[in-house]
């Protein structure tokens, strides 16, 4: 079953044994991970099902600005639109592509218990138009939608994952002709889109048996040539690390940077940033203007779900960082986006002063990763 706690990835541990990354019958971080250990989760898991704050959820509706066909037809090139979470629709080239798409209700295993959308999907698979690609981070369920890759995978012409996940999609019926994985460092080109596929601090799994049988990545995405280039940078999920300098120094300076920012915790300091860290990655990765994702869709930490906007915001404008934050399914000029106009206190009017008042006792504290 597609959604079986006990998955495992399709393809046989040997194909993998090649890549650096693989050791033990694993995938595995540059940097050994953060255990949290049995009675931690256990106390995790109980602060999640017991002690999540009233303000994990939005008080009123999130704000969606409904994406038909026709508008993707008639836009320009370089044009982006944020679907939600890490799901972001490109078009380049007159061709489109999408990250990680999720477009069910929850992210999860099941579609009657787990993180609830706090908004619908601007736009329905049904209404998109056929894809070029899909670029996957890794397999968790906030990112890899079982439901959405059936009723894409007739409409895509490729799926771009690291090591492993695309043997996932394979296993669920993917034709193998459209999977091209990557390990880290490695890239391919498809309709004038230069991708590579580079470091990410993380973990991957979908149930019980399978963890790190299958890679996780960030991606560098690359169009156009000489003055007319336009470079972005996908960090997927991860904790802070070195890894962002060499990507910066490989494939920077970055037109925009597609940052994660949001499910941070102290408890799990090394796979997830906070924000503090994410601006940091985007400075290391050379970037100009910063993007935070991650956020606004689902509740998968226990910070307020609008903390991650306000102290992005705050701490970008102290770095004198344009800080690019649309409504979801607002249309960007990648080449020139349009600066965050706060669309989330009209959701929560007092977000401002209540997530500036919380980051200080929320910064990570030197060395704390």
């Amino acid at each position: 079953m597609a959604y079986s706690l006990f998955s495992r990835a399709a393809q046989p541990v040997a194909a993998y044994e090649q890549s650096p990354q693989f050791a033990g019958g694993k995938f595995r971080n540059v940097a050994p991970r953060h255990a949290l250990g049995a009675l931690k989760t256990l106390e995790v898991m109980w602060r999640f099902a017991t002690g999540k704050p009233d303000d994990s959820v939005p008080r009123q509706p999130v704000p969606v600005y409904a994406v038909m066909r026709s508008d993707l037809l008639a836009a320009p090139d370089l044009s982006l639109w944020r679907l939600g979470h890490s799901t972001l629709l490109f078009k380049v080239n007159g061709q489109f592509w999408l990250t990680d798409p999720v477009f069910s209700e929850r992210a999860s295993p099941f579609q009657f218990l787990g993180p609830k959308r706090f908004h619908a999907p601007p736009i329905t698979i049904d209404e998109l138009p056929p894809i070029t690609g899909v670029i996957l981070s890794h397999d968790h369920y906030d990112h890899l939608d079982y439901a959405a890759i059936q009723k894409l995978a007739p409409k895509v012409e490729h799926f771009i994952t690291p090591l492993g996940v695309g043997d996932r999609l394979i296993g669920w019926g993917v034709p193998a002709a459209k999977v091209q994985q990557l390990d880290w460092w490695q890239g391919t080109t498809i309709g004038g889109l230069q991708l590579v596929a580079t470091p990410a601090q993380h973990f991957s799994g979908r149930g019980l048996s399978d963890g790190n049988s299958t890679l996780w990545a960030s991606w560098v995405l690359i169009a156009g040539q000489g003055a007319d280039q336009v470079r972005v940078f996908f960090s997927g999920d991860t904790g802070y690390f070195d890894g962002f300098k060499a990507i910066g120094e490989r494939f920077g300076p970055f037109d925009l940077t597609l940052i994660e920012t949001g499910a941070y915790n102290a408890d799990w300091p090394d796979i997830h940033m906070h924000p503090e860290e994410s601006l940091q990655a985007h400075l290391d990765v050379k970037g100009r203007h910063l993007f935070p994702i991650h956020n606004g869709t689902f509740d998968l930490s226990l910070h307020p779900w609008v903390e991650p906007f306000e102290r992005i915001t705050a701490l970008a404008a102290a770095a004198q960082v344009p800080l690019v934050a649309p409504i979801m399914g607002e249309r960007l000029d990648i080449r020139a986006p349009a600066l965050s106009t706060h669309w989330w206190r009209k959701v929560e009017p007092q977000a401002e002063a209540t997530a500036v008042d919380r980051s200080v006792a929320l910064a990570p504290q030197p060395g704390a990763w």
